[in-house]
């Protein structure tokens, strides 16, 4: 079986598994992966960017070593192919998951129960809950819905899609190191330095189609657009600005502003800001039905392009073969 079918059997099932049972409650593949970059961080950890660039080697090459070498291994044998890519999709992806928590913080703001919702927000994102009320703590989730929906889904796709079970593998790897260590704590600033750089190039194609198809999926494709092109170079982050921006502009809201985590304080641009309003709890549901419709969406563009490309090696490789007859 061609590898573009291998990834289109095996990323659409793992992206059902995905929607029907959210991420896997025991032995999460990704939290293994996590402790084991924990021990590798204890054994090197070093104030130096150096050591940071040897721990985000080892641990993202790693899996992408470990990854390519099942691979490898089953490449003979199709079924067990397509299952191990609908694995590594499942295990990756966490759309389901992203909403579960989102709608769990918005019921709680519905019911007017303050005090759950920021005991939640902190599953989903690294804000200072005890500092945000009502609207803050909407627009937390808003924002974190959008960047996440890019990080957990699209982004693993679109690697899936280019080096399949390795590709899946190693932009979970390298996000998870970012997560972990890419902040700019005082211990993390040098030392996670390679890993939040590494992020943010494994991540930039998926935020620009996150964002595209968040302009095409939001309803509000001129308003999108707008916010997309005049306000997401203005973010911090090369990656969440794009996907931030567009996701304002589909919505109708105002995303950015001040924000507090632990310890500190950033006043970020405000996205959207001519014509989004504030952030109502209800616009968490809505940031949930936008982010599964650009997953949706996503799945089936990367299928697609894995697809063309197939045929178009295929037909290049045929080249070749009458060439030399």
């Amino acid at each position: 079986m061609r590898a573009d079918r291998l990834f289109a059997y095996g990323a659409t099932a793992g992206m059902v598994a995905d929607a029907l049972f959210g991420d896997p409650r025991r032995g999460h593949p990704v939290a293994g992966f996590g402790r084991a970059a924990a021990r590798v961080e204890s054994l090197l950890w070093r104030d130096d960017r150096g050591r940071g660039a040897l721990h985000t080697l080892m641990c993202a090459g790693g899996a992408v070593g470990a990854a390519a070498l099942a691979a490898r291994a089953v490449r003979e044998r199709p079924a067990l192919a397509v299952a191990l890519t609908a694995a590594a999709t499942w295990s990756v992806v966490g759309g389901t998951s992203l909403g579960r928590e989102a709608r769990a913080i918005g019921g709680a703001l519905a019911a007017g129960d303050l005090e759950v919702a920021r005991e939640r927000l902190p599953h989903l994102c690294g804000r200072d809950p005890h500092s945000l009320d009502g609207p803050g703590i909407a627009r937390a989730v808003v924002e974190s819905v959008a960047e996440n929906t890019s990080d957990a889904v699209v982004g693993a796709l679109v690697w899936g899609a280019i080096g399949g079970v390795p590709g899946l593998v190693g932009f979970r790897a390298v996000n998870t190191l970012d997560a972990m260590v890419g902040h700019k704590s005082p211990r993390h600033r040098r030392y996670g330095w390679a890993s939040a750089r590494l992020d943010d190039l494994a991540g930039w194609p998926g935020a620009r189609l996150t964002a595209a198809l968040a302009v095409v999926a939001g309803g509000r494709p001129s308003e999108a657009v707008r916010a997309w092109k005049a306000d997401a170079g203005r973010h911090p982050s090369p990656n969440a600005g794009p996907v931030e921006a567009a996701f304002a502009g589909a919505l109708g809201v105002r995303l950015g502003g001040t924000l507090a985590y632990a310890g500190r304080v950033e006043h970020r641009p405000v996205l959207n800001g001519e014509s989004g309003r504030d952030v109502r709890g209800d616009d968490i549901e809505r940031a949930v039905r936008l982010s599964r419709r650009v997953s949706a969406l996503a799945l089936g563009v990367c299928v697609a392009a894995r697809m063309v490309a197939g045929r178009a090696t295929g037909r290049s490789a045929a080249g070749r073969k009458r060439g030399r007859s």
